[in-house]
């Protein structure tokens, strides 16, 4: 259409040139052509393609030729918008298609290009570019009926999917990423695969990651090819160091608390440790040692936290008498009894209920802002026909804006059974330090403490086959 008007207007450009012969004129049509150019690409860059469902802590969103602007709940993304988060940003933008894209902390990402067609899925182009940070990405209708036209670049390598759920880390100098769902193929830029092409790049060096396989893929600039990891020889050499001591564990908890990171990012950095020499079948070669405290961190207690330990804290789960399921795995949580006293219920599910430490009110401290927390302990258990087993917490995040009463909160779990398991989700909280959050397949509910210096809360997630139950418990960082 705007060839085609063009092109009139040169027509009669032409036509008021030779009938007047004055080049004034001649010259105000190509103004109007100009102009006429120049509106149109606007339109192309005024298009809407997402908006933001989700903010958390500072972020901004700067469009070409523009002034970074701070992001709100409703902002519209169109293409060419870059996404900055700072060090407590948490953003959530919602696009057309109902892909979903969360940026963590300390990241930038721009949208490439953003054209997707309802009429005729299969024709959309998708195109983003993680500067540094970390993200999430979990697929929509035109990303899953066009994987050959999605691209996903980071500074060093090129990531297309096959219809996916992933979670990338990218510096200057590294990429990661692991696959909740779905498949990733990442290239590493060379000659063959440039940062301006579309879909995966299908090259020697391309390695393929799929979901629930227990990897991670890493490429960082001092290796030419892209490594897979596998997470079970790392499982098991943990499970066989049964001699680590009580300070030892203070230690895990300690440096994982310190070395966490934001969605799955201290996940990703823990499965992206190479154990290939574990692997090798010459027992007379050298096998360095995996050190445990930086390779699987477990959130969950090795065994029950005493009940002087939950007494000193301002939040304290207790469990109702007549769940039995899970009764000889419990590790955060006292009889019901023991927890009721001195304290107040603020949130309840079937078997577990949260009380909390109050003066006399339930009302929060005025002024507490945005408020990042730290896990300190979790438990979880993955229920299926073939009864219930415990599951290992590696990683946590929770983010709470108390003016905009909004939080923001993930997990990554790992079983046997279920392989790797991510568990996200946000929400409203209210005045008391409430806060719940339900869609069809997951839910959860906790509380702060009345200071926000701490918070737990229960989550429930449905998987294809079974559910995830667990609890967690947070202190402010």
């Amino acid at each position: 259409m705007a060839l085609s008007v063009f092109l009139k207007l040169v027509r009669y450009s032409g036509y008021f040139n030779n009938r007047y012969q004055g080049r004034p004129v001649f010259v105000s049509a190509l103004c109007l052509i100009f102009a006429f150019a120049s509106a149109a690409q606007a339109q192309v860059s005024d298009k809407r393609v997402g908006e933001v469902s989700l903010v958390l802590g500072k972020a901004f969103i700067k469009a070409p030729n523009s002034s970074p602007i701070e992001i709100k709940v409703g902002q519209v993304v169109r293409a060419a918008d870059k996404i900055v988060t700072e060090a407590n940003g948490h953003v959530h933008v919602r696009f057309v298609d109902n892909a979903l894209v969360s940026i963590r902390p300390g990241s930038q990402l721009e949208i490439l290009s953003y054209e997707f067609e309802t009429e005729n899925p299969e024709k959309t182009t998708i195109k983003f570019n993680l500067i540094e940070g970390v993200t999430r990405s979990i697929s929509g209708e035109g990303a899953k009926a066009a994987r050959t036209r999605f691209r996903f670049n980071t500074p060093i390598a090129a990531i297309g999917v096959r219809g996916t759920d992933f979670v990338v880390r990218a510096t200057d100098e590294s990429v990661r990423a692991l696959v909740n769902e779905g498949t990733i193929v990442l290239t590493p830029f060379s000659d063959l695969c440039d940062a301006d092409s579309l879909g995966p790049c299908e090259t020697s060096e391309a390695i393929e990651l799929h979901g629930q396989s227990f990897q991670t893929v890493e490429l960082n600039s001092s290796r030419a090819l892209p490594l897979l990891t596998p997470l079970e020889a790392a499982q098991e050499d943990l499970q066989q160091r049964t001699d680590l001591t009580q300070a030892n564990d203070v230690n895990l908890e300690r440096d994982a608390s310190e070395t966490k990171a934001t969605d799955s990012e201290a996940f990703v950095e823990a499965r992206a440790v190479s154990v290939a020499a574990e692997l090798e079948d010459d027992d007379s070669a050298p096998k360095p040692e995996i050190d445990p405290f930086v390779t699987l961190p477990d959130y969950t207690p090795t065994s029950a936290v005493t009940d002087e330990l939950l007494a000193q804290r301002q939040l304290i789960w207790g469990r109702f008498a007549w769940n039995t399921d899970t009764l000889e795995e419990e590790k955060i949580a006292l009889s019901y009894d023991l927890a009721r006293l001195d304290r107040e219920v603020t949130v309840a599910d079937n078997d577990y209920a949260l009380f909390r430490v109050e003066d006399g009110t339930k009302l929060v401290d005025r002024g507490l802002g945005v408020i990042s927390f730290q896990l300190n302990s979790a438990q979880a258990f993955y229920y299926s026909d073939s009864g219930v087993v415990a599951m290992r917490v590696h990683s946590g995040d929770l983010a709470v804006d108390f003016g905009k009463r909004l939080f923001e909160t993930q997990l990554d779990l790992s079983n046997r059974d279920t392989g790797m398991v991510n568990f996200e989700a946000s929400g409203t909280i209210n005045n008391s330090g409430y806060f719940f959050s339900n869609t069809a397949d997951q839910r959860v509910a906790g509380s702060t403490s009345l200071d926000g210096s701490e918070a737990g809360y229960f989550f429930e997630k449905q998987l294809e086959i079974g559910s995830i139950k667990g609890l967690t418990l947070w202190d402010s960082k």
